[in-house]
């Protein structure tokens, strides 16, 4: 099964944004397709990065779509890039090749 890295980029309203963090976190924790989410060093521009192993491209759209950060608006860019993690010791986890 392909595993797929995102990339959230959050718009600048922080006060929605930690409205819905509770919501939002309790909602991809319970996706057994996410592998591992956080949002980048406070050092970063706001945003994060989550870790997906689903059967396709439009199998991690529709989770993203029933986000919460979605339905409150606070995600300004989406990104989805098929990976292919070759080296480190979780690569292979990660590939479904452990």
């Amino acid at each position: 099964m392909p595993t797929f890295a995102v990339i959230y980029t959050y718009t600048s309203d922080h006060e929605r944004r930690f409205a819905a963090r509770d919501e939002h976190r309790s909602y991809l924790a319970g996706r057994p397709e996410l592998l591992v989410a956080g949002a980048w060093a406070p050092d970063e521009p706001a945003g994060g990065l989550l870790v997906f192993r689903a059967a396709d491209r439009a199998a991690v759209q529709a989770v993203l779509d029933d986000d919460p950060y979605a339905a409150a608006g606070v995600i300004a860019d989406v990104q989805i890039r098929e990976w292919a993690p070759p080296l480190g010791p979780v690569a292979g986890a990660l590939t479904g090749d452990s």
